[in-house]
């Protein structure tokens, strides 16, 4: 029934191996599979579960996990996988299934929600009782497996769930596949393996398979992956980006090569960096969809830094907007580096409350902000001055950041401009970009004049004299095209087609607890106007005071007003709250919405 291990380590063969750690008459158990390990414990005069531990989120590591609820056992999963196991149900109610090009395997999922006691989060350690875990990201079977160490009966071993299950074998190839075609997990396997081939480890404990050396079952393994990836034609600089993931632009100035959106550091002469936004570090695939689970930074390159550079400390990261590929890894800097998170004014709320803001590509938590920095004034870190120039175009919010390095002046400008030529440009509505904004950052750009224009996406490079008329050329167009083709003489909406917004546009709150919310309206008319406002609430929602707000508003002058909404005794997933707007007597509708959810 159990395999013994160690003096202190069985396997439970089911579903999956269920690794039973003993302590006494208590145990630890990783992954949990049908659950049946709970009815053969006594076997082993085991009384009390102090936990299950969990590596990944597929059906046969956690098919039984109901059972260990039912007996009050904690429950602690994947931090990435979280609501694939908590929050099945929706997972299964929202999933696209008709046309569907998603063959990600997150549908072998639990079938119904279990609710967990904690979060396994990346690169942290987990006590209980006399054991200490250490917890790290191992991708490649899924987007958020974990492994798990431990130092058990003198051997320092991994519970590596699906990522090997023998020499030269991983347990499935298909799990790979994370898009319509690609074959995204292979490369993340492949860097996974590497990682846990360099911790030293003297036996790797899997999901499916029998324990094993890592020395003689990892090498085997990657050589096969590689073949395959070669053969697929993907990733062909792998290796040689996983030896020199950073590139100098000057002497204290790299050039992130792995990353998702460019990252930059700046290095300064007492060891410090200073990271220029950090979203997904080593990107080797982007998996289908844009839930929880398909999105997950780490912090894979960041001991190149240190190891090849110098590093002492990651001491700040600041971004040049707010979009998750650009600050994804922000608080995994904080949490693991104790980094410092610097922000322009114009976004930190953003960062800090994404709940609050109806725009695009929000990462899912807030990011702390310990610093705000202001706009057009410099700002000393280190031997460096920092200068933070707004740039609204690809987002209203967004910043340019310059800098001398090296005797070079560097501008970092996100994403404003698109393509190797940067002669696209990078707007889109919903970020609320004004139609002038391409013109005034023509105009910094040439004012500033900067040997290196680093961007977003597209390789860094100093511009030719000519470029600065280009984009001047192209900014112009683009106002003008806008401006013939909106009518903007007798109406102007945000241009994302709107006059209101509501904040916060995503409530969470207790049931029959008043929501506080604002709701924020542009005249869009050329002259005065009488603004009228009616709240549209679901049954069993009342506002505190009045339903209806009514001002008075000059040409294109922006106002606002609060008020607070009476919320019923019954829980609900994202309740509908829109305001009706009438201005100068035209009937504009239900511009505007938020969404409450009550616990």
């Amino acid at each position: 029934m159990f395999q013994k291990i160690t003096d202190h380590l069985y396997v439970f063969h089911d579903t999956c191996q269920v690794y039973v750690i003993t302590d006494g008459d208590s145990a630890i158990l990783i992954d949990f599979g049908s659950g049946d390990v709970l009815q053969h414990l006594h076997l082993l005069s085991i009384h009390t579960i102090l936990a299950v531990l969990i590596t990944h989120h597929h059906r046969d590591q956690v098919q039984g996990l109901a059972k260990a609820y039912e007996r009050h056992i904690p429950i602690y999963v994947p931090q990435t996988e979280r609501e694939l196991i908590e929050d099945a149900d929706l997972m299964w109610q929202r999933r696209e299934i008709s046309n569907n090009y998603n063959n990600r395997q997150d549908r072998f999922s639990i079938l119904y929600s279990v609710p967990v006691t904690g979060s396994l989060k990346d690169y942290s350690a987990l006590h209980i009782g006399s054991r200490t875990f250490h917890v790290w990201p191992t991708p490649g079977h899924t987007v958020g497996s974990v492994s798990l160490e431990l130092e058990i009966d003198g051997i320092k071993a991994a519970f590596t769930g699906n990522l090997i299950c023998g020499r030269g074998q991983i347990w499935s190839l298909a799990a790979t596949q994370w898009s319509y075609n690609g074959g995204e997990g292979i490369p993340y396997h492949i860097l996974s393996l590497l990682f846990l081939k360099e911790r030293g480890l003297k036996l790797l404990l899997p999901s499916h398979g029998m324990p094993m050396d890592p020395d003689d079952a990892i090498e085997p393994t990657m050589e096969r992956l590689a073949a395959l990836l070669k053969l697929r034609k993907q990733n062909p600089r792998l290796f040689s980006l996983r030896q020199s993931p950073y590139e100098r632009i000057t002497e204290h100035l790299l050039f992130n090569r792995t990353s998702m959106s460019n990252s930059y550091v700046l290095l300064s002469s007492t060891g410090k960096a200073l990271i220029i936004d950090f979203g997904y570090d080593f990107m080797a695939g982007t998996p289908a969809g844009t839930d929880r689970s398909s999105r997950r930074p780490w912090l894979y390159t960041l001991p190149a830094l240190f190891d090849q550079y110098g590093v002492k400390k990651i001491d700040a990261c600041i971004p040049t907007h707010y979009h998750d590929d650009h600050v994804a890894g922000f608080n995994l800097l904080r949490e693991v580096y104790h980094t410092k998170v610097l922000c322009a004014e114009s976004f930190a709320d953003i960062l800090a409350h994404p709940a609050d803001y109806d725009i695009p590509c929000l990462w899912y938590d807030p990011i702390p902000v310990d610093c705000w920095l202001p706009l057009k004034t410099p700002v000393k870190w280190e031997e460096y001055e920092l200068i933070l120039h707004p740039l609204p175009g690809h987002t209203r919010y967004a910043v340019a950041i310059e800098f001398t390095a090296d005797g070079r002046k560097v501008l970092c400008t996100g994403d404003q401009y698109a393509d190797e030529d940067g002669l696209f440009c990078n707007y889109v509505y919903k970020n609320l970009f004004d139609y002038d904004d391409f013109m005034r950052s023509a105009e910094l750009y040439r004012t500033i004049h900067p040997d290196y224009i680093l961007t977003g996406h597209w390789q860094y490079r100093d511009r030719p004299e000519e470029y600065y008329d280009q984009i001047t050329s192209i900014g112009a167009a683009v106002s003008e095209l806008h401006q013939k083709l909106l009518p903007l003489d007798k109406i102007r909406f945000s241009s994302d087609g709107f006059a209101a917004s509501m904040s916060p546009y995503r409530a969470e709150a207790v049931r029959k607890t008043p929501v506080e919310m604002t709701v924020c309206v542009t005249n869009p008319f050329p002259y005065k106007a009488f603004v009228h406002i009616r709240l549209i609430l679901p049954d069993g929602f009342k506002a505190a005071e009045t339903d209806t707000l009514t001002w008075e508003a000059g040409p294109h002058e922006t106002r606002s007003a609060g008020t607070a909404i009476l919320t019923p005794d019954t829980p609900v997933r994202r309740a509908r709250i829109a305001c009706d707007i009438t201005i100068a007597g035209h009937r504009l509708g239900q511009q505007a919405e938020m969404l409450i959810t009550l616990r």
